[in-house]
């Protein structure tokens, strides 16, 4: 790894620690000491193994690549939704298709915006991994009954200004984990802002269970007020102004890579590469 790179990981982890609160928040999210942290800060990186600076880079979102991030429609309606939800301490479902840049846009408001924590879901989640996930995000010890746990985040998100918490790819968690969304809207309702960001199949699947009374899930559909926010279909000025932003720029790579996206902006991305490397879309 070079220099060059590590001071801009160096720069990224000044950053989030800003966003985090302080560098020993930063370092238990982070699962790192408080030594290392303050060692890469303060320019001592000789006894730093480049996987803890990959690591890091990991963790506080640096992009060796330079992909540039361009806001498009959805994009900007969801830093809308984000911070609408923020301000407001609001709970909010927003739905879009795989690709549409969701999961992009959490990220960079994550990144400038201190007290909002940003979890991406995953089917083995279970309860303990849920709280975990949190409470390391938060940067608080895990040690404590599930009670326990649960109560020093609350007394957290309570003791910061403006809260937010995203659950990304929220479809994925199992219900017993989708009921801690209803205990913290219960102990926090006014105080943070909760946001469920998914696929159409949490809508499906919640207003499904509402439909056949299944436990929990009226409590879910009442807490976001009963609606889900859908955001835009990548259109083709979406995709165009991606390729444009990232070098490619030729009206015929540009069209071959509409084409074949799909509406997708992963797709989108692998082909700007393939072609930047000398390929074809």
């Amino acid at each position: 790894m070079t220099k060059d790179e590590k001071v801009q990981i160096a720069e990224r982890l000044k950053s989030f620690c800003a966003q985090k609160g302080s560098q020993n928040k930063a370092a238990k999210s982070m699962g790192i000491s408080s030594a290392t942290l303050s060692k890469v800060l303060n320019g001592d990186w000789d006894t730093i193994s480049d996987d803890m600076w990959r690591s890091i880079a990991a963790q506080t979102g640096h992009d060796a690549t330079a992909w540039q991030t361009v806001a498009t429609r959805g994009f900007e309606r969801m830093g809308f939704i984000l911070d609408n939800a923020k301000q407001e301490s609001l709970a909010i479902a927003v739905t879009g298709d795989a690709g549409c840049g969701k999961t992009e846009a959490v990220k960079q408001y994550t990144a400038g915006h201190a007290a909002t924590y940003h979890l991406c879901c995953s089917e083995y989640w279970n309860r303990r991994t849920f709280i975990a996930k949190l409470l390391r995000a938060l940067g608080k010890d895990m040690a404590g009954t599930v009670s326990e746990q649960m109560d020093a985040i609350v007394e957290e998100l309570q003791a910061v200004e403006k809260p937010l918490i995203v659950l990304d790819e929220a479809d994925k968690l199992s219900d017993q984990v989708l009921y801690f969304f209803i205990s913290l809207y219960n102990q926090l309702e006014g105080q943070c802002g909760l946001v469920l960001c998914a696929t159409s199949f949490l809508e499906k699947r919640i207003t499904r269970g509402v439909r056949f009374n299944r436990r929990g899930y009226q409590e879910i559909y009442s807490r976001i007020g009963r609606k889900f926010v859908k955001l835009q279909v990548v259109n083709d000025e979406d995709i165009a102004a991606v390729c444009r932003a990232n070098g490619v720029t030729s009206a015929a790579d540009i069209g071959a890579i509409i084409k074949d996206a799909d509406c997708d902006l992963r797709r989108v991305k692998r082909a700007c590469w393939t072609i930047k490397k000398g390929g074809r879309a």
